[in-house]
């Protein structure tokens, strides 16, 4: 599903970029066929068409509001207005884009030993407008891990522009390291602070293009005003050495890539 020539992209600015301001495009990379094939099986999951045990599925709020989004209700029927899917290895679409080449250059590059993923994930905001998502780091004791991931590669599926819900970023918040302990959500008080609602940097895209995103970066999105859908795909790359801490369930085991 690669673009002609991306396999040959050059790494060294965009790594170099990545490490200074904790993003970096690689630009156009997956090809029309692609895009096609990953939005299809998007709709195909949402609507119940094609299905796998054990997916991950929420649904977004009515209100449209953050605060209100529903925890642990699983798939609630066709729709597709799920703000988020993931376990998307499952699905061998998917995975065959989780394990393309470029992508292993990337997270090689950055990543000693062998690898796994954390998660493969959706997420969408449908043509409705969708759940706007706060300032947030995607790491802490939230996640549950020995040790922070620090690489996701974020694929646009749709076009994302300056109003249609594309992600944003504090460039170089990820030096700082976690905001809290707990990780996920920016507090008020520190999205204050760091001036963040005014230094915000939009990152659009069209469909097929990849950002790299480091998991401590301070990024948010908003809701699409276009009419359209925007789906992407975004894949959280670590070591696999990284052990999962939970005591209340097993510990989670984590699907080796490459």
């Amino acid at each position: 599903m690669l673009l002609p020539g991306a396999l040959s992209i050059e790494l060294d600015d965009v790594l170099a970029r990545y490490a200074a301001t904790g993003y970096a495009r690689l630009g156009p990379v997956l090809d029309e066929a692609g895009v096609d094939a990953l939005r299809a099986r998007a709709d195909d999951l949402m609507l119940g068409r094609v299905t796998y045990p054990g997916l991950f599925f929420q649904r977004d709020a009515e209100s449209g509001r953050y605060e209100d989004l529903a925890f642990g209700q699983g798939y609630e029927g066709p729709s597709t207005s799920y703000r988020k899917m993931e376990k998307l290895e499952k699905d061998p679409l998917f995975f065959a884009w989780i394990q393309n080449p470029l992508f292993e250059r990337v997270a090689r590059a950055l990543i000693d030993g062998e690898i796994s993923i954390y998660r493969a994930a959706l997420f969408n905001k449908p043509a409705s407008g969708g759940t706007p998502l706060p300032w947030h780091q995607d790491g802490g004791s939230f996640w549950g891990l020995d040790r922070d991931p620090s690489l996701q590669i974020w694929t646009a599926l749709d076009d994302a522009p300056l109003d249609g819900g594309c992600v944003e970023v504090l460039e170089g918040s990820h030096l700082a390291g976690l905001a809290t302990p707990l990780g996920g959500l920016v507090p008020a008080d520190r999205v204050r602070a760091a001036d963040a609602d005014a230094r915000a940097v939009p990152l659009p895209a069209r469909a097929g293009e990849a950002i790299l995103l480091h998991n401590h970066l301070w990024h948010r999105s908003a809701p699409t005003r276009t009419g359209r859908p925007r789906r992407a795909f975004t894949i959280c790359y670590m070591s696999r050495a990284t052990r999962c801490l939970r005591k209340k369930r097993a510990p989670r085991v984590f699907t080796p890539v490459f």
